[in-house]
């Protein structure tokens, strides 16, 4: 290789180095962040210490360098102020623009982490700077110093001496010490926007002189996702594999993601339930070198973009995606429903996770396709359950309008007449638990200032109260002997605490207007309240397993099982069958 070729390799720039941004007129897409550093540089009111977050590739370090060119221009006649707009031609914009300014510090806090390192950046702090204006430490990846590193600098960060400005950078905010965050002006510097990211590109491919069509700056937009520099790194990619026009197969074939329009296909083929299809197309393209987790995923995102174009047809218009796709796209979405698309959505997460662990991902891949086809069409419990009950209705075996315990209630064999349902129990207030007087039953009854009739006048008024902890004792430890207006007499559990009798007098008397007598006995007791409540549900239960429905549902879905019965008359509350839910997820 001759000198002048090696000089060439040497001055060469990658697109990310060569168009970064000078000035913050420069910076694409945020324009918040720009107009409030820009006021703030112009109104004199700069604050010592600079947040920024966002994700990769979309400015944080470039914003934090023109910061620190415009505390420290001077201008080309060297007499220039602190400006918004450096202007990139005196000393220190020259140096800082080439990361040689001994002024402005960059630290790498992924590789310095420790109370070590931010004790010599303190101690740094105090000396003024050399030939500059301010001294300025950029601290990248802040997020990954050590808890005793933060605590380290979070003295000099809240005051420093007047000629020191600190910029943190972070991909992870939520790592930050909100400590720290106290003490700095934070800038959220958001994702590029694509059409903001296609004129860029466009501008830039212009100035390298090749020639790239608009749904090939679509497709390296999509792929960059929203980060400028992974934007140019693709951009320049693409530029080296083709001396013609770029287009979007060609951008495909460079970052060796699949052909869209197969993509398509396959999505439709799987839809349909065509097994064969579905994996030649799948191998069609691994073969032509795309990976198999990013079909998965091109398969994911064009069902999450078939959904949203059901709901909002404007995003027909994504320019990302070429006008035959968009075509199909619509076409697509106009058949399906919402349940497949969502159903499908659900299948491929879960086979991308099942992918991403399996020892070889194409085979894995082709079983999760497979399982697809079979699945994605399947009709969901809802509407397999309408089905039963419309063939059960055509043999004469199921009421529509007759519920499981009701068919249960009128087979033979169930409880006995004297073992009453707690259930039904509490809803009828008239039928208390163990009545028993020594006062006439009709005077109490028709004794308007007795507040309470029954046990479960008083369990409710305990639930009425919210005094959790005292109706789960009474419900849990009471084995009721006798109850009436002003006396209680119970056997208490073995678990029952000592304080029950004496709580439970207390909240009697502070809630009604009678005196109440509290009584323990040590034997004569009934079956508490969740006695009674457990043994229901599970002679529920055992009834429900007779039930032709639900004997034809256990055989769709062997090994499933019975958590909870709810029946017409049950008074079950929403938060205990939330409860049950909840316990079974």
């Amino acid at each position: 290789m001759s000198g002048s070729n090696i000089e060439k390799v040497n001055s060469y720039v990658v697109f990310a180095r060569k168009y970064r941004p000078r000035t913050f007129s420069d910076l694409v897409g945020q324009d918040t962040t720009v107009r409030i550093l820009k006021n703030s540089f112009s109104s004199g009111k700069i604050a010592h210490a600079f947040m920024m977050t966002g994700v990769r590739g979309v400015g944080k370090t470039t914003t934090a360098r023109i910061i620190a060119k415009g505390l420290n221009c001077v201008g080309p006649d060297g007499t220039g102020l602190p400006s918004g707009e450096p202007c990139g031609l005196c000393e220190n914009c020259k140096m800082i623009s080439e990361g040689r300014h001994v002024d402005v510090l960059e630290i790498d806090a992924a590789s310095r982490t420790g109370v070590a390192d931010m004790r010599e950046l303190i101690d740094g702090v105090f000396y003024r700077a050399a030939s500059a204006r301010y001294k300025v430490y950029i601290i990248d990846e802040v997020h990954m110093l050590s808890n005793s590193a933060f605590n380290a600098l979070l003295k000099t960060l809240e005051e420093p001496p007047r000629h020191v400005k600190f910029i943190l950078a972070t991909t992870e905010i939520r790592k930050i010490p909100a400590t720290v965050l106290s003490r700095c002006q934070k800038f959220d510097l958001r994702r590029i926007e694509p059409e903001e990211m296609i004129a860029y590109l466009s501008n830039v491919a212009e100035k390298e002189e090749f020639k790239i069509d608009r749904f090939a700056l679509g497709q390296i937009s999509k792929a960059s996702e929203g980060s400028m520099r992974d934007a140019l790194s693709l951009l320049e990619q693409v530029a080296m594999n083709s001396d013609e026009e770029i287009t979007i197969h060609t951008v495909r074939v460079a970052l060796g993601l699949a052909d869209r329009s197969t993509i398509i296909d396959l999505f439709e083929k799987i839809l349909e339930g065509a097994v064969t299809d579905s994996l030649n197309l799948f191998n069609s393209l691994y073969n032509n070198g795309a990976d198999p987790i990013i079909i998965l995923k091109d398969l994911s995102e064009f069902n999450h973009w078939v959904t949203i174009l059901k709901i909002s047809p404007l995003v027909a218009k994504d320019e990302s995606f070429s006008p035959d796709e968009r075509e199909r796209g619509v076409k697509i979405a106009d058949r399906l429903s919402i349940k497949i698309l969502s159903r499908l959505w659900q299948l491929l997460l879960k086979v991308i996770e099942e992918v991403s662990l399996a020892p070889n991902s194409k085979i894995a891949a082709e079983m999760g396709i497979i399982r697809m086809t079979y699945i994605s069409d399947m009709p969901s419990p809802q509407e397999l359950i309408k089905k039963m009950d419309a063939n059960f209705l055509g043999r004469g075996e199921v009421s529509p309008d007759q519920s499981v315990d009701q068919q249960i209630s009128e087979k033979p064999g169930g409880a006995e007449k004297n073992e009453q349902s707690f259930l039904s129990n509490e809803m009828k207030e008239e039928e208390p638990l163990k009545f028993k007087s020594n006062r006439n039953k009709a005077e109490v009854e028709n004794d308007l200032s007795t507040p309470l009739k029954t046990f479960f006048d008083m369990v409710k008024l305990i639930r009425s109260k919210r005094d959790v902890e005292l109706l789960v004792e009474v419900e849990d430890n009471v084995r009721l002997v006798n109850f009436e207006p002003g006396h209680v007499e119970f056997q208490p559990t073995e678990s029952a605490s000592s304080e029950l009798a004496s709580r439970l007098g207390s909240f009697l008397n502070s809630n009604t207007d009678l005196r109440w007598v509290i009584s323990l006995v040590k034997s004569g007791g009934g079956k508490t309240l969740r006695e009674i409540k457990e043994k229901e549900k599970k002679a529920l239960k055992n009834k429900s397993m007779e039930n032709k429905v639900v004997k034809t549902i256990f055989k769709f879905f062997p090994g499933a099982s019975i958590d909870n019965v709810i029946t017409k008359n049950s008074n079950t509350t929403f938060r205990e069958l939330r409860t049950t839910i909840d316990n079974k997820n």
